[in-house]
């Protein structure tokens, strides 16, 4: 009997071939998208480039402007009308202003319309130019400036209605019988109708409570208004010479003691300007400060206060960044204990050292990050040369210093060499956000060189790639 044929079929593995690129790939990979997120989220280290410049220090202040100003009173009662207008000169015998005793004057020009002239168009174009320059300084601060502008408006309206039609309306009122009194300025001067009691104040009368402001009034007679004899109507400044008296606090005292002259900037008036400066002592026997100045008076001629900047230029030197300011403390060793090493650029200290055959020096270098006529500074970190207690021997002699007095210094994180090295600095002069310092000194900066902007993000040695 034929024997039945095994069907039963076994497969045939195949043996599993490892792929090596893969396997290498795939950790290049996990290594590559670790650094990109380890680098992602670890601090970014920035630098500054250490420049020439200096700082410009502004100084804000509010001053009291005085200036020669004479008042000139009513001689009767009536209803009064300016002819010149705010701010503008008037020689001597310049007719200022009228008064209307009876009042007719109001009367006749409304019932006789053709007695008023229109205004010309160049009027027109000079009151456009002083709405237009109000609008552009007008601060919500002061709404009492609106009142002086309607009425400083008011004057030059007036003013030319008065050049234009002069001849016409004085004949026209004398055949109705009115008589205005005619008054004209008696020395010559600038026209201002602001009357606020300081007219004869002197800069040596000042005190603290004159530069509060709170309770501070100013007095404008208003064309048409019924005035009474003796009342004040307006006043003359007789000289292009004006000063401004302004309080200083003890730093500024420190700040402008010996400057003779202070460059000023009026942001209101978009002017700058230099001005004669002194210090002064008031009623009171604060100080004040006193700038004295030969033109733009009529720019303020409206204005009793006024703010200004006061910009000073600090000394020249190298300009860096308050943020790459720290501070480190140092070892202090007299100069005398210094030795040179067999490189002469490795300076360092003969430091004693204890063996079995009793004590002995051993040449230790050090950096020297500063140096005064009297100690040079050494570091005094973990990883110092020399520590606390230890003794340094003065080169030929058997004198012995314990290392252990200390000091601190001012300085930045160079990194031009690519990790970070103090270097010590001397601050000339500051603001919020920069220091100006001494340029040329031994152990400090250059220009062009690189430190780190914000010290509190590195310590020192450590690398940096920039």
């Amino acid at each position: 009997m034929a024997k039945k044929k095994n069907k039963k079929i076994i497969r045939y593995r195949h043996p599993r071939n490892i792929n090596v690129g893969m396997i290498i790939f795939a950790i290049i990979f996990v290594y590559m998208a670790f650094s990109v997120y380890t680098y992602m989220k670890k601090d970014k280290i920035q630098f500054y480039e250490v420049a020439e410049g200096s700082i410009v220090n502004d100084y804000q202040h509010t001053g009291m402007i005085l200036r020669e100003e004479r008042v000139e009173t009513a001689d009767r009662s009536g209803y009064i009308n300016y002819y010149v207008r705010e701010g503008k000169r008037a020689a001597i015998g310049t007719r200022v202003y009228s008064i209307d005793e009876t009042g007719s004057m109001a009367d006749f020009l409304e019932e006789n319309p053709e007695a008023n002239v229109t205004l010309t168009e160049a009027n027109l174009a000079d009151i456009k130019r002083q709405l237009s320059s109000f609008a552009l300084s007008y601060s919500g601060r002061d709404f009492s400036e609106m009142y002086d502008l309607q009425y400083s408006l008011e004057a030059a309206v007036l003013e030319y209605v008065n050049f234009n039609s002069l001849g016409n309306l004085d004949a026209l009122l004398q055949q109705t019988g009115i008589s205005l009194q005619q008054v004209t300025a008696p020395v010559s001067g600038v026209i201002s109708y602001a009357i606020d009691g300081y007219e004869q104040l002197e800069a040596s009368q000042v005190t603290a409570e004159i530069f509060d402001r709170s309770g501070y009034s100013k007095a404008i007679t208003k064309a048409g208004r019924l005035i009474e004899q003796s009342a004040p109507v307006y006043k003359l400044v007789t000289s292009d010479d004006w000063s401004i008296v302004f309080p200083l606090s003890e730093s500024d005292v420190q700040e402008y003691t010996g400057r003779t002259q202070l460059h000023v900037t009026f942001s209101s008036n978009d002017l700058e300007t230099d001005g004669s400066f002194s210090i002064i002592t008031g009623a009171d026997g604060a100080s004040y400060g006193k700038l004295d100045f030969s033109q733009y008076m009529v720019q303020f001629i409206s204005d009793r206060y006024v703010n200004f900047e006061v910009s000073v230029d600090s000394t020249e030197g190298l300009k860096i960044p308050v943020t790459a300011v720290t501070t480190k403390n140092f070892y202090l060793v007299p100069l005398e204990y210094m030795v040179q090493g067999g490189d002469i650029s490795a300076p360092g200290f003969l430091k004693e050292i204890y063996t079995e055959n009793g004590s002995e020096t051993e040449f230790t270098p050090a950096t020297i990050y500063y140096s005064t006529e009297d100690y040079f500074y050494i570091d005094m970190g973990e990883n110092a040369p020399l520590k606390a207690g230890d003794y340094v021997v003065k080169p030929d002699s058997q004198d012995r210093y314990q290392i252990g007095s200390s000091a601190s210094l001012q300085g930045v994180y160079n990194i031009n060499k690519g990790y970070a090295v103090f270097k010590q600095i001397e601050i000339l002069n500051s603001n919020d956000e920069y220091y100006t310092i001494k340029k040329g000194t031994s152990y400090g900066l250059s220009v062009y060189d690189h430190i780190v902007l914000n010290a509190d993000t590195v310590y020192e040695g450590e690398l940096i790639y920039q």
